[in-house]
């Protein structure tokens, strides 16, 4: 069944990298934008992460993948991927964006005071914080989505209700400076939202 999960992923995303390089080969309005994806070192979920990634980069944006460590990182479908930085080499204030990246490994960020804290410092610099599938958790954790309205995949509904965040059964979320997903199926919107948010920010500073 992975298997043909893998082979489904990699056919789809074939396909939307090609639609993408495309339609916006000529199209570099995020130019100049730097983002941060954050992802488990095991079990990161292949597709939240790389649809977003390409969506950003065809626009002109520059993405650094931080993880635990700089090993490599694998996918629950088995993309491999070869982190920048490491997660306590973040400064949050040279990004525009930080995304945290779901999969059943992003729980390893739950109670983690650095993922806690670049969360917190994210907000705090005014800059873009997105999480996707059980990833709001985080954020939930960290104390900054009290109040607001937010997304997460269902099974963890609970964990964002108990530290005040207006649970919202949605694909995607906006709120404020915070963007949440649901899970893989949104990982297309997800993106979407991002790149959206972040040409708002363009346009505001031409």
């Amino acid at each position: 069944m992975r298997t043909i999960r893998m082979i489904v992923f990699c056919l789809s995303f074939l396909i939307l990298e090609t639609v993408c390089l495309s339609v916006f080969a000529d199209i570099a309005d995020l130019a100049g934008k730097k983002v941060v994806m954050i992802i488990a070192p095991q079990n990161f979920r292949d597709e939240e992460f790389s649809i977003p990634k390409l969506m950003l980069q065809s626009r002109g944006a520059e993405i650094i993948v931080a993880s635990t460590s700089l090993k490599t990182a694998t996918g629950m479908l088995g993309l491999r991927v070869k982190p920048d930085i490491t997660v306590g080499d973040i400064t949050v204030a040279e990004y525009d964006a930080v995304i945290f990246v779901g999969g059943s490994g992003a729980a390893l960020y739950w109670d983690n005071p650095l993922a806690h804290t670049i969360a917190q410092e994210a907000l705090r610099q005014n800059r873009l914080l997105c999480a996707i599938c059980i990833a709001p958790v985080t954020l939930a954790k960290a104390g900054v989505l009290e109040g607001k309205k937010a997304t997460v995949w269902k099974s963890e509904a609970s964990r964002l209700k108990e530290h005040g965040v207006l649970y919202a059964v949605e694909p995607v979320v906006r709120s404020g400076r915070c963007i949440t997903a649901n899970g893989p199926e949104s990982a297309a919107l997800f993106g979407q939202a991002i790149v959206d948010a972040l040409q708002e920010e363009q346009h505001l500073n031409e």
